[in-house]
């Protein structure tokens, strides 16, 4: 048997997305699986699975405690979304370091969070929950226009919209009630104020209720009124990351956070960062890859870490900048051809990487009867010592990438 502590990872995602992260945890650990589907990718880098429905609390609970009779867990991590509440209830049932039940679900639901939010004087949006479309015209007069919204407990900007006019307001419900209709755990709806400025996220890590904010990441989004995410920037020094650390150390705090690596979103209105929400997880569209190529931070590493009651190591090694482009079509359609410029791309070493996940004669459907699972045909990194420089690099990469969409007639 190894000596390395051993860690149970739930839902250890898909490779394209998420294997980093489980690559990068058993650079360090020992790693047994909690997955929906028996393990592919993921062999190299774990020694035994149990195939479960994640879906299904009780049997998610029943495949954590077979393993942990088979072997001496030192904690429990998961960096999907959809599983933070029962992985919480799984530790607790196992008597291993997590954040509590209660606190989970707070996390998960943004309405329970906005109320935390304001007990606690954290700049936040102002929102009312909406099951009606009557409610939601109640909400929107209330709060004004424009306005977002959103499904109470979703994620991936599935479902947020913004109204700008009483007429739009039909459709945008309907747009967020579809959204929320997938969720496991509220259905409902929120109308939020409108927070106008640029969109960052701050990459937190918190030991003991003390959060160390790593990196900001700048975020591109796609065109007015949805919120799809279309890039993301991680520069090591950049200076706005002393101005927001104090409020996303704020918000972990109200929700009850005591350890564990967060994403939180917010926006910058009028210069002063405000609320948008906090995922209790890593961030999503390989930001925790792109902390490291800028910092040298290893987020996955220290989401074990802190799952094991260990204090991470937040130190950086490296002081740089990444970026990350999602590819989308002009217009929704069957892909018809997609491709790189060999030459550029062989003659480019800060062209980090080129990821398809789409293949011809697939269809991407955007926005609104589409969303990022369905509309993406893939991404590109690159690399550069600022911010500047790599969405520089961002744009010339851009020119070399094609992806072509018939239309349907």
């Amino acid at each position: 048997m190894s000596a390395r502590p051993l860690v149970l990872v739930v839902s250890p995602g898909d490779e394209i997305y998420r294997g980093y992260c489980l690559e990068q945890v058993a650079d360090a650990y020992d790693v047994v699986l909690l997955t929906g589907t028996e393990p592919s990718w993921e062999k190299p880098f774990i020694v035994d699975h149990t195939v479960v429905d994640l879906s299904d609390p009780v049997a998610l609970l029943a495949g954590g405690r077979s393993l942990a009779e088979r072997y001496d867990l030192a904690g429990v991590v998961t960096w999907d979304e959809w599983n933070l509440v029962p992985t919480a209830r799984l530790a607790h049932a196992l008597g291993l370091p997590s954040n509590s039940v209660e606190v989970m679900r707070a996390c998960r639901n943004k309405a329970v969070a906005r109320t935390l939010f304001a007990r606690n004087g954290v700049p936040s949006a102002a929102s009312m929950r909406a099951r009606t479309l009557l409610e939601a015209g109640l909400a929107t007069m209330t709060l004004g226009l424009p306005a977002v919204l959103k499904p109470a407990a979703f994620a991936g900007s599935i479902g947020v919209i913004r109204v700008d006019q009483p007429e739009e307001l039909p459709a945008a419900f309907a747009h967020a009630s579809a959204g929320a209709s997938r969720s496991r755990e509220d259905t409902s709806v929120l109308v939020e104020e409108y927070l106008d400025g640029p969109e960052v996220s701050v990459e937190c890590v918190t030991h003991r209720g003390t959060t160390t904010a790593v990196a900001v990441t700048r975020k591109s989004l796609g065109g007015a009124p949805y919120f799809e995410e279309t890039g993301h920037t991680v520069d090591a020094a950049d200076p706005l990351l002393p101005q927001v650390a104090p409020v996303a150390a704020a918000a972990v705090k109200a929700l009850g956070i005591t350890d564990g690596v967060q994403h939180v979103e917010l926006r910058l209105v009028a210069g002063k960062p405000r609320l948008i929400e906090v995922n209790a997880r890593l961030g999503g569209d390989m930001i925790g890859h792109l902390v490291r190529l800028a910092t040298g931070i290893d987020l996955p590493r220290a989401a074990a870490d802190l799952a094991c009651g260990r204090a991470p190591d937040l130190t950086p090694t490296r002081s740089a900048a990444a970026g990350i482009r999602m590819l989308y079509p002009y217009t929704s359609g069957t892909l018809t051809a997609r491709h790189v410029n060999q030459p550029f791309a062989a003659h480019t070493p800060w062209l980090h990487r080129v990821q398809w996940i789409r293949e011809a004669d697939d269809r991407l459907v955007l926005p609104p009867d589409g969303d990022l699972f369905t509309a993406r045909a893939g991404f590109y990194i690159v690399t550069g010592r600022t911010t500047a420089e790599v969405t520089e690099r961002l744009d010339l990469a851009g020119d070399e990438i094609t992806i072509i969409t018939s239309v349907d007639r």
